[in-house]
């Protein structure tokens, strides 16, 4: 089925702020959601994914160290990258200022391919942007740069494990005021899923509404649904156990 950005950002919204959380924006991470469903990366699907588990992870402040060489390590406690991504990168800029180059180290996390739309953006500040993770389930191995400039990045996908330093909760970002030799770092993956074809996608998209799997929509809406009348029903319990 066919539905608008509003609509889509609308019930990730709702559903998000049904949970109650301390970290992380709702309307933040219900356009991390659609700027990769756009492209035809089933955001709503990671989302709904995510969505299982965000209720019951610890929700507070990430632990951020500074390594020797000025790089950071960012320890998420098993929680999932959307409530946190936004002000690591934030953070990272920061450290950034008179550098040429910056990694992060995100340890213990889920959800990764919601970065997405967060590296995206890095793009229009001048910077080139890497990153790497692996996954307990194929494709094994996702890498993803965007250059300078570029509106999209260039995605690659191998069913070969690449645990160098990494576990399968952990994600590696590196920040550069140059561009990353993507033919070099991609040798040896399996599948490439250019830019040109996310940026295509996301064109029709603008066209002709956001394509959207009929049951992801259904269990997204449920979930949007679900929390507020959970939390209705426990708000007039409470109101009742005052009166």
């Amino acid at each position: 089925m066919i539905v608008s950005h509003n609509e889509l950002v609308s019930v990730v919204n709702k559903a998000f702020l049904g949970m109650r959380r301390s970290c992380g924006e709702a309307d933040v991470i219900a356009n991390m959601v659609a700027g990769l469903q756009i492209v035809g990366l089933n955001g709503i699907g990671h989302f709904n994914n995510a969505a299982q588990f965000l209720t019951a992870e610890k929700d507070s402040p990430v632990d951020i160290f500074i390594t020797n060489e000025g790089g950071l390590v960012v320890d998420l406690h098993g929680c999932s990258l959307a409530c946190h991504l936004p002000v690591v990168i934030d953070y990272a800029l920061e450290k950034m200022v008179g550098k040429k180059h910056l990694t992060i180290e995100l340890k213990n996390c889920h959800n990764r391919w919601l970065a997405y739309n967060e590296l995206v953006k890095l793009a229009a500040k001048g910077l080139a942007c890497k990153a790497q993770w692996n996954n307990g389930s194929s494709p094994q191995n996702t890498l993803y740069i965007l250059n300078q400039g570029c509106v999209s990045p260039e995605l690659f996908l191998s069913d070969h494990l690449d645990l160098a330093g990494r576990t399968l909760h952990d994600m590696t970002i590196q920040l550069s005021v140059k561009n990353f030799d993507i033919a070099g770092y991609s040798a040896g993956y399996t599948k490439h899923i250019k830019s040109s074809a996310l940026n295509n996608a996301q064109r029709d998209t603008w066209y002709e509404g956001i394509s959207v799997d009929d049951e992801e929509w259904e269990v997204l809406k449920r979930t949007a649904t679900a929390l507020l009348v959970e939390n209705s029903e426990q708000s007039v319990k409470g109101a009742g156990e005052l009166v």
